[in-house]
């Protein structure tokens, strides 16, 4: 018993210590973002799914920069037009060390994040009424690595898109849901190799 006990403490320590080593200069972060997903349950209910992928490189620890794109499709009632939502662009992200500014991880094997983003987005809809301008938005995030390379993500980020067109400014809250894997820059050079 004491060995077991013994080894689960190893393994909650070496989860601590994999969290930060993960967002270390030099590493790389894949993943994706569920951005909206709406099903309605009521007769004619309409949906909303948009999803971002995006990819990053720690530039310092705890800090990363890379793109984003995003690509949604969405109905407010059966009975309405298709309205189709893209972007692309720029992202950062800052993870909080776990005694900065009085931060406490609520979990051991996780960490707290603030993403921004900019670049050009829009949307376009059935009827013709479509927005293209500057895409941007901001928000804080908390990342739960679930194995030392994969973190399961939540985020509530203020999505905003000042454009040309329909519609000038719009903007929405959302509360996104995805995961990202964090490799070291030499198994990024393997994966890129065995492709090759």
């Amino acid at each position: 018993m004491k060995k077991l006990i013994l080894a689960g403490i190893v393994a909650a320590a070496g989860l601590t210590t994999t969290a930060n080593a993960q967002i270390q200069k030099g590493n790389w972060m894949v993943g994706s973002s569920i951005l909206a997903s709406n099903f309605g349950l009521n007769t004619g209910g309409g949906y909303n799914i948009a999803l971002q992928p995006k990819a990053a490189y720690f530039v310092e620890d705890n800090l990363a920069i890379g793109g984003y794109t995003t690509l949604g499709i969405s109905k407010t009632t059966k009975a309405s037009k298709t309205r189709f939502d893209y972007a692309v662009g720029g992202l950062g992200r800052y993870y909080l060390s776990p005694g900065e500014q009085g931060v406490n991880n609520l979990l051991h094997h996780g960490r707290w994040f603030f993403e921004g983003n900019i670049g050009i987005g829009g949307s376009s809809v059935e009827s013709g009424n479509s927005t293209t301008g500057l895409d941007f938005g901001a928000g804080p995030g908390y990342s739960y690595f679930i194995t030392p390379n994969i973190g399961l993500e939540g985020l509530v980020k203020y999505n905003g898109v000042a454009g040309f067109g329909n519609n000038g400014l719009t903007s929405t809250i959302t509360f996104n849901v995805g995961f990202s894997i964090f490799l070291p820059t030499s198994k990024g050079k393997q994966i890129i190799n065995d492709v090759k």
